[in-house]
């Protein structure tokens, strides 16, 4: 731990002096990243503080998958001279699955599960969410790039104490020290974060301003920042929606989101998802169209007391 926090810090240092020479040499207001160092959220969520710059953008695989869009991009714009058309605004570049392909390997694997309207299964998962229990969510096109940003994430309540142990002891085994990333409603952000630069992609880490820590309680870093994904109705409409389900149903425009998997690459396929709900002890499933329960005891039965939320 004090080796990575060294090297952090170390890292900032080089970082901000390279971009404070570059904006002597460039005085513009706007910064593009690409690379590996630039999935560094904790240095990037400092720009603004240490820099010059006022706008930031980082496009969600700037890791080396991002050398693939780079090529093409180049081709595109500098070789082909074609005029600029397209910002990218959403990750979701990879497979999606129909129904009939979820159904049917739900079928397979012998799990009861009930085929839902889109409302009454938004109003469920944030009921389950509400509750205290742990949901994989599983919809439309997977993500492009190393983070779950709502289509194969794990989710659950933001605001219970113990909600990162259950999810570490549960799922993820991952070093206590290590955060869960908040994802909150774009129209929200100011209230709850000290910065309002957008991240989309889950690429930047502010600090939370300090009442609502404890609302966020279990994505509350130790050093009370949180790695948050601002999410809107136009970039992901399924997922802004279901936070907005359960904004209404707990005053919390903000959900607990991390990496569908336990361990190994994000899940992709329907087949990959029920085997990673089957191994782990999740306690729902959103796939698709379909709710899977893993207890089947009565939603009644599952709510946790209001004296466990630390929200206020």
């Amino acid at each position: 731990m004090d080796l990575a926090f060294a090297l952090q810090h170390r890292f900032e240092e080089v970082f901000f002096h390279l971009l404070n020479q570059l904006h002597r040499q460039v005085p513009l207001d706007d910064l593009v990243l690409a690379g590996g160092c630039a999935l560094n959220s904790v240095a990037n969520g400092k720009v603004f503080d240490c820099t010059p710059f006022r706008r930031n953008y980082i496009q969600p695989a700037a890791g080396d998958e991002g050398l693939a869009i780079g090529a093409a991009l180049h081709t595109y714009y500098s070789v082909l001279q074609q005029p600029r058309r397209h910002e990218l605004k959403s990750s979701t570049l990879g497979p999606e699955f129909s129904d009939s392909r979820i159904q049917s390997a739900l079928q397979n694997a012998g799990l009861p599960h009930q085929k839902m309207e889109r409302s009454a299964l938004l109003d469920a998962v944030a009921e389950e969410i509400a509750s205290g229990n742990v949901i994989g969510w599983f919809q439309g096109r997977m993500e492009w790039g190393p983070r779950a940003l709502g289509n194969r994430s794990i989710v659950a309540h933001p605001g219970l104490p113990d909600m990162k142990d259950i999810l570490n002891a549960r799922i993820k085994h991952r070093e206590w020290f290590r955060p869960f990333a908040p994802s909150i409603l774009a129209e929200y952000q100011h209230e709850y974060f000290e910065h309002d630069h957008p991240s989309p992609f889950m690429l930047h880490v502010y600090k939370i301003r300090p009442e609502k820590r404890k609302e966020l309680c279990a994505v509350n870093h130790v050093d009370d920042t949180g790695r948050l994904q601002t999410v809107t109705r136009d970039e992901n409409p399924m997922y802004y929606d279901l936070i907005s389900a359960f904004h209404r149903k707990t005053g919390i425009p903000v959900v607990l989101n991390t990496s569908f998997n336990e361990n190994e690459p994000i899940v992709c396929t329907p087949e990959e998802a029920i085997q990673c709900f089957q191994r782990t002890r999740m306690d729902v499933l959103a796939i698709g169209s379909f709710l899977v329960l893993k207890n089947s005891a009565p939603m009644e039965n599952r709510l946790v007391s209001s004296s466990q939320r630390c929200n206020p």
